[in-house]
């Protein structure tokens, strides 16, 4: 069993980097991270885009903080027209496009914490085989504040009280 997972680790350990990273034109974007306009920022905008649509890197976006994202960048690109970084701007432009830049990021950042895959291992009740279960963090989040909703709002779903 060690060695067959062993070498299921080793083969995807080429691909680690692709995975940790979007890759675009040289320039890094790290959804982590979010916008930094200190790099080229049409091909972090092209990397943005692409991991909006591709639905797993940021899949618990709301339809309208996706709109807000591209509008943002739209707008930013607006500013930007003409100009090679943020440096030549007037200050005013600049203190714009850093806006719309901590918006952009305001929204992506936990979107993309969100977003992670979390996989555990569960044996149900009555069953010696255990299954994998794989949920969003922000599922997990649902379920358990579903789960206490339930039992704040109805006492005698606890079960019965025994007195001794």
């Amino acid at each position: 069993m060690y060695k067959l997972t062993l070498s299921v680790l080793l083969a995807f350990l080429p691909f680690a980097p692709a995975i940790a990273t979007i890759n675009s034109n040289g320039d890094v974007f790290t959804p982590e991270e979010g916008l930094d306009l200190s790099r080229s920022f049409e091909a972090q905008r092209g990397a943005i885009v692409k991991a909006l649509a591709d639905g797993e890197t940021y899949s618990e976006i709301a339809s309208q903080d996706t709109r807000i994202v591209m509008s943002s960048l739209e707008r930013i690109s607006d500013l930007l027209d003409g100009a090679q970084n943020v440096e030549q701007l007037p200050e005013e432009t600049k203190v714009q496009v850093f806006n719309e830049q901590e918006r952009i990021n305001s929204l992506l950042i936990p979107a993309y914490a969100d977003s992670r895959v979390i996989c555990r291992r569960h044996k149900p009740t009555g069953s010696n085989r255990p299954t994998n279960i794989c949920l969003t963090v922000a599922e997990r989040r649902r379920a358990r504040d579903g789960a206490e909703n339930f039992f704040r709002y109805n006492p005698r779903a606890a079960g019965p009280v025994i007195d001794r």
